[in-house]
């Protein structure tokens, strides 16, 4: 059997989240910096092994001071945990061009599964005829369960912060070689 081995590239590629603030609309920021790859057979991407990094200094919510606030030990502690990481253990695909991804995520220390939403973009060669696919992940996780618990409450006794954090990854990977197993 072949495995086809394939790297993020991060120049087409990005990764954003979205949190509620005061409950009554949405923050949203990116990571600058990432990199990962996957591991397929060579004729689909069904089990594919999906493996990725973000730097957590490289947080951008267009806010100097809060991004400064999110790398403290309020937030992700970015001097003690430096990258959120995500290893697949299944990616199947459910109907048409949509996936179940599932994996271990860690941040901040914390390893936790994670279920995961890939829809699968297509594919197509680029100008030096390398294969590219790309991919949408959504998904959604709490940021209790990972030890984000900044928890400042507003006059009315709610949560400054909501609990749920909703992420987007756009992700285009570009082939890199095919080798037997």
């Amino acid at each position: 059997m072949r495995k086809t081995q394939w790297a993020v590239d991060p120049a087409h590629s990005n990764v954003q989240f979205k949190i509620k603030h005061l409950v009554i609309s949405s923050v949203t920021g990116s990571f600058r910096n990432f990199n990962g790859g996957a591991s397929s057979d060579a004729e689909n991407f069904e089990d594919a092994e999906i493996h990725f990094s973000v730097d957590v200094s490289s947080i951008d919510t267009n806010v100097e001071a809060r991004d400064a606030h999110l790398r403290s030990a309020d937030f992700f502690d970015a001097g003690v945990f430096p990258t959120i990481t995500f290893q697949s253990n299944y990616f199947h695909k459910v109907k048409g061009d949509r996936y179940n991804l599932s994996g271990l995520l860690t941040l901040k220390g914390i390893t936790q599964p994670v279920e995961l939403v890939a829809e699968y973009g297509g594919a197509a060669r680029d100008a030096e005829g390398r294969l590219r696919i790309g991919f949408e992940v959504t998904g959604s996780i709490s940021r209790w369960e990972f030890g984000l618990n900044y928890g400042i409450l507003t006059e009315s006794g709610k949560f400054l912060l909501g609990e749920d954090v909703q992420f987007t990854a756009n992700i285009q990977l570009v082939q890199e070689v095919a080798v037997a197993v």
